[in-house]
């Protein structure tokens, strides 16, 4: 008897290769912007907004919008409620997700949105 190494049917193949393309499209349709950019994970997103535009960006399933900045103090809204940040504050809990302000210039301003791990 002779052994032959096993081999994946090509109709399991085909329907690996599609599920594993068709949750990077998910993936890649889940961000979109206005007067930003995004970096996006699994699970958070760094978006840099362009200031003096009305800047929003869609990440993982919610709206982040730049609503203003002031010195080193800038108010985002995500997830439907607005959050007052500052340079170097710990996260602040919006709608079950984790946001953080990464830097602030003249011209952008940097936030990062994480699910947080209770969620």
């Amino acid at each position: 008897m002779t052994k032959r190494p096993a081999t994946i049917p090509p109709v399991r193949r085909a329907a690996g290769l599609f599920a594993g393309l068709a949750l990077g499209l998910a993936v890649l349709a889940g961000c979109s912007s206005q007067g930003a950019s995004t970096d996006c994970g699994l699970d958070a997103c760094t978006v840099t907004f362009e200031r003096g535009v009305d800047a929003s960006a869609t990440i993982l399933g919610v709206e982040a919008k730049l609503v203003g900045a002031e010195g080193d103090q800038v108010t985002v809204e995500v997830a439907g409620e607005q959050l007052t940040l500052t340079t170097g504050q710990q996260a602040t809990e919006a709608g079950g997700f984790a946001v953080t302000l990464d830097s602030v210039t003249d011209q952008q301003v940097k936030i990062r949105v994480s699910r947080n791990a209770g969620n």
